[in-house]
């Protein structure tokens, strides 16, 4: 009877939990405050790969920035231990290539502009979380509608 009811309350909190992850992002807001629009990907990307760049207390990284990748960002991003490029099957994970969209950690983008291979960013679908790290009239200046792919 102890087990059914250990078994039971796990249930619940189980699903208590998903359903919260599942509509965290109906009412997350982008940089510009509007609805956190979804990151369009090759393949599944976000902290919860569910294609939206939404981050909380769960994602110690702040996968928050949306971004289109470039050569050079791939290149810095590895030479500071996080290969992106090289696929990882144990993981769902493919590798990424230049072009490809990906959400990325709001601190190693933020190093990444300090360094200048910071990649273009799409606001629509960057969580505002993002904002607490780097300043938006930063990342303006990266906004993937108005620079050169």
């Amino acid at each position: 009877m102890a087990m059914n009811k250990l078994f039971l309350s796990t249930l619940i909190i189980l699903i208590l939990i998903s359903g919260g992850t599942a509509m965290a992002h109906e009412n997350s807001k982008n940089v510009l405050g509007t609805a956190l629009l979804p990151h369009k990907a090759d393949h599944p990307t976000g902290f919860y790969r569910d294609g939206y760049c939404r981050t909380d207390a769960h994602d110690s990284g702040q996968h928050a920035i949306a971004a289109t990748v470039t050569k050079e960002f791939l290149a810095f991003t590895k030479a500071r231990g996080n290969d992106l490029q090289t696929p990882r099957p144990e993981y769902g994970f493919p590798g990424l290539s230049p072009g490809d969209n990906w959400c990325l950690c709001t601190a190693r983008w933020n190093e990444a502009e300090k360094a200048g291979v910071a990649p273009p960013v799409h606001l629509d679908a960057t969580d505002h979380a993002a904002l607490k790290l780097v300043p938006l009239d930063i990342l303006k200046k990266y906004d993937a509608a108005h620079t050169k792919k």
